[in-house]
């Protein structure tokens, strides 16, 4: 993954500022203990159209809205005030190239006490230029992770929580050190759940499998459109345990996320996929994803909003 720059901009306590200049104190609760929780959104420039497009944006902040929940923070806005905070932030940034953006909900407080009710809260968000995740040239190369996905009864992994990442960084770690370029985790019972920080896909005989919301994966947004976007170009597609030798004899896999996109895997475990190239299924959602994630698909235009055509008359004049 590209390193992020500190060349982006924020909006912390209602303003808008350098990314730089967003900070919060070392004593903060959430740095401690992991107690926020944050989504990851994407914003593709329309060059043709000089337009930049926020994907799935509501879906977003409507399952941001959950992690909060589930964590006891209040970050103060609805999920309708964080999305129009989010386009008050990339027009004041006005950084027409895609982007990466990053809203954080925390536990603010100072003290040192361990629990979540009567710590105060926090919300922010961030964008910063982003290109690809990983690299488009070739398809990933993945091993099975020695690190399991924690259960839902340890961790709650239906939640972006930010302490529960740590599984992520130490599997992804050990992936990339030992010459991967992604890990996939397993279930406690040894079924197949996601990616260190994605979802995954199986194709077998034209039809898509995908694990179930119960093998302790994160309900992606990119996951859900996927499965719709398959559902509409005449793909079956099948929610179930998997198991990880049935990886190794897949016709076709990749990876889903909003910032690893869609990603076709060719190995894992040394082992190659099909023919090791991005499959015709694989590459038939992607083509079409990427194009409504620009706007260029106008039968998935809900999907994205527009960011400087949406301005206010004033502000646009």
């Amino acid at each position: 993954m590209p390193q992020v720059a500190v060349e982006g901009f924020a909006w912390m306590d209602g303003q808008v500022m350098p990314l730089a200049e967003a900070r919060v104190s070392l004593a903060t609760h959430a740095l401690h203990y992991g107690t926020g929780c944050f989504e990851g959104i994407r914003a593709y420039y329309n060059q043709s159209e000089d337009e930049l497009y926020v994907l799935k944006m509501a879906e977003h902040y409507q399952r941001m809205a959950h992690s909060c929940r589930i964590l006891r923070i209040n970050p103060g806005l609805t999920p309708e005030e964080m999305g129009q905070a989010t386009l008050d932030l990339l027009r004041q940034a006005n950084l027409k190239t895609d982007l990466y953006i990053r809203p954080l909900a925390y536990k603010a407080g100072l003290g040192l006490g361990l629990g979540l009710t009567g710590v105060a809260d926090a919300f922010a968000i961030y964008c910063v230029p982003l290109g690809h995740y990983h690299t488009a040239e070739r398809p990933l190369r993945c091993c099975i992770s020695s690190w399991i996905r924690p259960d839902d009864n340890a961790l709650p992994v239906r939640a972006k929580v930010t302490g529960a990442y740590i599984n992520s960084c130490l599997a992804s770690d050990d992936a990339k050190i030992n010459g991967f370029d992604e890990a996939i985790l397993l279930t406690a019972d040894g079924h197949v759940s996601e990616g260190a920080s994605c979802n995954l896909f199986m194709v077998k005989r034209g039809r898509l499998v995908t694990p179930p919301v119960t093998d302790a994966i994160l309900e992606g947004i990119t996951r859900n459109t996927v499965i719709e976007l398959a559902r509409d170009l005449g793909y079956a597609v099948e929610e179930r345990k998997i198991d990880r030798t049935e990886l190794y004899t897949a016709d076709e896999l990749f990876l889903t996320g909003t910032a690893v996109e869609i990603r076709a895997v060719g190995e894992v475990d040394h082992r190659p996929i099909g023919d090791g190239a991005e499959g015709p299924i694989t590459r038939h959602i992607r083509e079409t994803y990427e194009a409504a994630a620009r706007g260029r698909d106008a039968r998935y235009r809900s999907w994205v909003t527009p960011v400087f055509a949406s301005m206010p008359a004033a502000a646009n004049s």
